[in-house]
């Protein structure tokens, strides 16, 4: 005897927290979704079985008895939504408003998190959790997190970040992130090696010319760290022009003798998006024949790198939110859509199978930049799912609609 429950678009984008204990559940009739360049696209309405936390069979008419029925007939199913760049340590969500303050530069951004963020409580266990709740709601299933290391705030935002983490669905990574830079603030990469002794996932670095002055010895100690302790490296790099690509060659070529293809990143990247089309060419085959991973935020009216173009070439493209309403800017909702959506808009992508690329880059694209295993619609892979009430990748995208069923291994999380 199977028990039915439909699945119906929330009322709200961030619908009450709750979890349905299922063991076996049966989708049925959606359509599942896959990423053209690597297969079908939406496929025809098709059941989804899941069990025991996996994908157990991807087919029309399932039949399993016992199995609680959610009927998401005609709707969209995606794999959970990837978040591969924000800074969680840094957040004021769930608090009161507090007004911006810094100015429009890099450096003024800094000082401004620096001279306030003691006083306004960050890094907030409580406001962590707000977000990773939001996020857990609209869909979201993996987080990448640039966490600040300074000898001012020492190892205490990735504390935060682990406590409220531990009280999330959400699988959240962590980079430990020189915010203030190393070379140019003592004792900072010594506190770097202890987060990662610690276990933080990956080692962060910043602007190695910018910042720190000294690209080489920058470049040399956070990817000693990644070798080091087997940890993957995403590095923030929002120098531009020739001083940004000449950069990218620095990163490319470490990554080529290090054998560390798949596991490095580089974050912004506004260089790409302001070089000529060779140029760009020329750096796209560079990245993907190293393996280095771009991920774009795709805020204000900061440079995108050339996302069609480097996908064409077979570079990993992820997005992100970047800062989510903390004191670097008062935006961000912690849905991966509406993200999506801002990455094809600032692209200029107008046709659908352009639009794509941008839901690509916030599933599938991040779950190889932060090096996923079990990430898919296919048999055996995890059940981390998302049901929209639309037909098809770009209306997604474009409309990012209201989620109506959101699974993490297995477990119906919200509907």
């Amino acid at each position: 005897m199977c028990k039915t429950v439909t699945a119906e678009p929330a009322k709200s984008s961030v619908p009450p927290f709750r979890v349905l204990g299922m063991t076996d559940v049966l989708l049925r009739g959606g359509l599942p979704w896959e990423p053209a360049a690597s297969g079908p696209g939406v496929r025809a309405p098709v059941d989804v079985l899941v069990r025991d936390g996996r994908i157990d069979r991807v087919a029309p008419a399932i039949d399993a008895p016992g199995a609680t029925v959610v009927e998401v007939t005609g709707q969209l199913v995606l794999p959970g939504l990837v978040e591969a760049h924000c800074h969680l340590d840094k957040t004021l969500y769930g608090g009161p408003w507090v007004p911006h303050s810094a100015d429009d530069t890099l450096a003024g951004r800094i000082g401004n998190d620096l001279r306030r963020r003691a006083g306004l409580g960050v890094p907030s266990v409580a406001r962590i959790a707000a977000l990773l709740a939001a996020m857990s709601a609209a869909g979201t299933t993996h987080v990448r997190t640039h966490t600040d290391i300074d000898p001012e705030v020492g190892l205490r935002g990735v504390e935060a970040v682990r406590e409220a983490a531990a009280g999330s669905p959400v699988d959240v990574r962590q980079v430990a992130f020189p915010q203030h830079g190393v070379l140019i603030n003592p004792g900072t990469a010594e506190l770097l090696e202890e987060a990662l002794k610690s276990g933080v996932e990956a080692v962060g670095g910043l602007d190695p010319a910018g910042i720190d002055r000294d690209p080489v010895r920058h470049l040399d100690l956070i990817f000693g760290l990644a070798g080091r302790y087997g940890t993957h490296l995403d590095l923030h790099l929002h120098d531009g022009g020739t001083l940004g690509a000449w950069e990218l060659e620095l990163i490319i070529e470490r990554t080529r003798a290090l054998g560390l293809g798949g596991r490095v990143a580089v974050s912004h990247a506004y260089a790409l998006g302001q070089l000529d089309e060779a140029h760009q060419g020329r750096l796209a085959e560079g990245l993907a024949g190293a393996g280095v991973a771009i991920v774009t935020a795709a805020v204000y009216s900061f440079p995108v790198p050339p996302v069609k173009r480097l996908r064409a070439a077979g570079v990993t493209v992820a997005c992100g939110h970047d800062g989510i309403r903390d004191l670097w800017g008062p935006y961000g909702s912690g849905d991966m859509l509406e993200r999506a959506m801002h990455v094809a808009y600032r692209s200029t992508f107008r046709a659908d199978e352009d639009i794509e690329l941008a839901l690509e880059a916030a599933t599938h694209g991040g779950a190889r930049a932060l090096g996923l295993e079990g990430y898919g619609l296919s048999p055996g892979d995890r059940a981390d799912l998302v049901v929209v009430p639309c037909g098809g990748p770009a209306e997604a995208v474009v409309v990012h609609p209201a989620r109506t069923l959101v699974m993490k291994d297995g477990v119906v999380l919200h509907n």
